[in-house]
């Protein structure tokens, strides 16, 4: 074997040994960091639909199931809950919708958003809670009233008269 054949093959494997390191394949990832996209915002308000079902969904569950409000206030059957979580969460996105002043106002609404679901939601068990009182009162009241004689009618011992 001569110089010039014995060098060139170790030269030639040494070369496709070294191209397959230096290159990296085209579907590899880069490993620079990627730049956030100024394009992409990030809006706290109005919430998605789909937050707002959540949160209906949530209101039913609380007022439908044993919690700490319940426990106070009592339950509501899961019809009654279901058309007071969409009015209650209805009202309150009405409300502090109304407040917001500018878009970057976003978490400031989200709190408003928030109070106005809490308010009306107890504002909702204690009415319930009152009317079925009043209600209760109403019936035991009138009870009361059926079993008071009339002040019209003759006393019993009236009726019967005896003469010493």
């Amino acid at each position: 074997m001569s110089d010039s054949e014995s060098t060139v093959a170790p030269n030639q494997s040494s070369a496709m040994d070294a191209e397959p390191q230096n290159q990296q394949p085209e579907d590899a990832p880069a490993h620079k960091p990627q730049k956030p996209s100024h394009a992409t915002s990030f809006s706290i308000w109005p919430p998605t639909q789909r937050t707002r079902d959540a949160v209906v969904n949530r209101l039913i569950e609380t007022l439908s199931t044993p919690s700490p409000l319940s426990k106070r206030y009592g339950t509501l059957s899961a019809d009654e809950a279901s058309a007071a979580a969409r009015l209650i969460e209805d009202d309150a996105f009405a409300a502090a919708g109304g407040s917001a002043a500018s878009e970057e106002d976003g978490i400031q609404i989200l709190q408003v958003y928030s109070k106005e679901i809490s308010k009306r939601m107890l504002d909702t068990v204690k009415s319930r809670t009152a009317s079925a009182s009043a209600a209760q009162n109403g019936a035991s009241e009138s009870e009361t009233a059926s079993s008071v004689e009339d002040p019209t009618a003759a006393p019993l011992s009236e009726d019967i008269k005896t003469e010493p």
